[in-house]
């Protein structure tokens, strides 16, 4: 291995908050003596702050901030070792001078709220995590920081009696299912149920596996998933006479492959562009809530409302720059010739064909046609149809549970399949 890409590796693991051996740190020491700027000292300043050595990486930031008074990078790793030498005061005083210039800034937010969290202030470091996951929605530091504070809400989940593993459990919830005549059927990581009222709602199995976890001691297996399935036999879709009023502001449009009807049997849906169909949901806390026929009759709906109430319910997302970086989609720092429309809810797919959309586009990737990959349910990724390159990077994504297979092109007339590409990709 050459020695800068020794270095960029070295550098990775510092960003991802490993510890360093004393080899790879002096590999760093020896780039600052070959290189001008700031990122090789800082670079050694966090890897002395990840091994817990603060008190050797203060000086080296405290120089680096009067060589570079203005870099922001400096002044977030001065706070942070300020912070490991529980010197709150001061890390805050240089947090607000940096925040008053630079009040976008994710990096900024993510600091202030371990600043916040080392005080137990845990509403204020929520809002600065959730501010930082609004800017960047594919900060994995904001990520964890938002697990850690969700964890320090929750107590420790007591240890059911019996030690069940997943494929049991799941065993033994279709065997009540069936002998409570409750029609359902697995699609992936999901359980499909037939709602009493004719709908069908869609219910995680793993979310379904955890609760059972949690419950604290006596109830034996058998018991508990006979009481759940008499829980998820009389669901009904929520689309009650006291609800016709609110229907329509409730309703969402999602893309699916053709074949999704055979699943979400009896659901409401129509023909969509490029071989896909258009369904309607209802999502809430527990589980997404596809629209049945059976709710037109009761609401006095017809299947034009429900579509036109369903598009125009359906806000835009924001485009951000992406990269991706052995199949894992990561925010990029500058111009990378892919984006994404991250919208994190489902509905990004059907959120191409809006004009609203269309128009956030155009401005952050410009005019002409686009690639559109829809293999991942939380976002969808675009490319400039003229970059060939990027084409191939979207070709080879694979498509998780929900996604689908495949790359669309996006022009003023649409949606459509696009042609495959010389080697099979589709």
């Amino acid at each position: 291995m050459s020695f800068l890409l020794e270095v960029e590796r070295i550098r990775r693991k510092v960003e991802a908050g490993e510890v360093l051996s004393d080899a790879e740190l002096e590999v760093l020491r020896a780039r600052v003596r070959d290189e001008d700027g700031p990122t090789p000292r800082l670079a050694v300043a966090h890897a002395l702050i990840n091994a817990g050595a603060e008190r050797e990486a203060l000086p080296l930031l405290e120089a680096l901030r009067r060589d570079f008074p203005q870099h922001v990078p400096v002044q977030l790793g001065l706070a942070r070792a300020l912070l490991g030498l529980e010197r709150h005061g001061d890390a805050e005083a240089l947090l607000r001078q940096v925040r008053a210039r630079e009040p976008d800034d994710p990096e900024v937010l993510k600091v202030l709220a371990v600043l916040a969290l080392r005080r137990g202030e845990m509403d204020k470091a929520q809002a600065y995590v959730q501010d930082a996951l609004v800017r960047d929605p594919f900060d994995a530091e904001a990520r964890l920081l938002k697990e850690e504070l969700e964890a320090a809400d929750l107590p420790p989940p007591p240890v059911p009696q019996e030690q069940v593993l997943r494929p049991e459990f799941t065993a033994a919830l279709a065997g009540a299912l069936t002998r409570a005549r409750v029609a359902f059927r697995r699609q992936g990581k999901d359980l499909l149920v037939k709602l009493a009222s004719g709908g069908v709602g869609r219910v995680d199995l793993g979310s379904l596996y955890a609760a059972y976890q949690e419950v604290p001691g006596t109830q034996g297996l058998a018991a508990y998933v006979e009481a759940l399935a008499a829980r998820l036999g009389g669901l009904d879709s929520g689309l009650g006479a006291s609800d016709a009023a609110s229907l329509e502001a409730r309703l969402r449009p999602v893309l699916r492959p053709a074949d999704f009807a055979a699943k979400a049997v009896g659901a409401l849906h129509r023909e969509g562009p490029a071989g896909l169909s258009v369904f309607y949901v209802l999502e809430d806390a527990d589980f997404v809530r596809y629209l049945p026929e059976s709710a037109l009759k009761d609401s006095g709906l017809t299947v034009e409302a429900v579509d036109a109430a369903a598009w125009r319910n359906l806000e835009p997302a924001p485009v951000k720059p992406v990269v991706i970086d052995r199949g894992e989609v990561r925010l990029a720092e500058g111009f990378s010739g892919l984006w994404a429309v991250a919208g994190g809810d489902g509905l990004d797919g059907a959120r191409m064909l809006t004009a609203g959309q269309r128009q956030l586009l155009t401005e952050q990737v410009g005019e002409g046609t686009l690639y559109v990959s829809l293999v991942r349910r939380e976002m969808t990724l675009v490319a400039r149809a003229s970059d060939a390159s990027a084409r191939g990077v979207l070709a080879e994504l694979s498509p998780t549970s929900e996604g689908i297979a495949g790359v669309f092109l996006l022009t003023e007339d649409g949606l459509s399949r696009a042609p495959e590409l010389d080697g099979g990709h589709s």
